[in-house]
């Protein structure tokens, strides 16, 4: 068996199931941390396991479970998956030296420790009930009583495949917009809707994403 090549490792590597994700990550490199080494690893291939099979299947556990060590044997710091859908797995593997995370777990801390009401909002349906047994075992962990509920906004899925994130954005914040929600805090379950965040403006109920808290988080995690 031939030995990883370590290289020089990035000291972040993100596992990302679209090439639309790296863009994103790259902004907030930029933004909170200049000159940070940086990899992105893209496999498109496991979102369409699960999507085949309508969620995490044993076989595509052991698959993310081997994309995710591949990563951290190569002597990355930190290995980020940022698939909610695959997420649960990142924290089934263990590697060490390496801290293996999900994207959405601080999202799903933040908005556990608000207590109350939680919506869960999606546009892959494989990917809403990971995210709320997510909030749940944030709320568990925090002491907090939540009742959390789930909102699939399915037919706008198709726009982000096809790389239409303008109107993808728009839409879902339209959505959120119409929804009547009585909750403390709504969660975008895909890292691929937190644009929508901001053109909903300020004033309404506080609307959480992953990929800043989950980069802040990954940054916490170097040191």
């Amino acid at each position: 068996m031939t030995p990883p090549d370590r290289g020089t490792p990035e000291r972040v590597t993100f596992l990302h199931t679209s090439p639309l994700h790296i863009n994103t990550f790259e902004n907030l490199r930029d933004r909170l941390a200049p000159g940070l080494k940086l990899r992105h690893v893209v496999r498109e291939d496991l979102l369409k396991q699960a999507e085949k099979a309508g969620g995490l299947t044993p076989a595509l556990r052991i698959h993310t479970g081997e994309a995710l060590l591949k990563e951290a044997a190569r002597g990355a710091d930190v290995v980020v998956l940022t698939c909610s859908t695959l997420a649960p797995v990142a924290e089934e593997v263990s590697f060490e030296g390496t801290r293996i995370m999900r994207i959405d777990r601080p999202m799903a801390d933040e908005a556990a420790g608000k207590g109350g009401r939680i919506a869960v909002a999606a546009c892959l349906e494989a990917t809403l009930e990971p995210t709320m047994e997510l909030v749940r075992s944030s709320a568990k962990a925090a002491g907090k009583e939540i009742e959390v509920s789930g909102h699939v906004f399915f037919d706008l899925w198709p726009l982000f495949q096809k790389g239409a994130l303008g109107d993808y954005h728009a839409a879902i914040a339209a959505r959120l917009r119409e929804a009547s929600c009585s909750c403390q805090a709504i969660l975008l379950a895909q890292a691929s809707m937190a644009p929508a965040a901001a053109l909903l403006g300020e004033g309404g109920i506080p609307v959480l994403s992953s990929p800043e808290s989950g980069f802040k988080a990954a940054l916490g995690a170097l040191h």
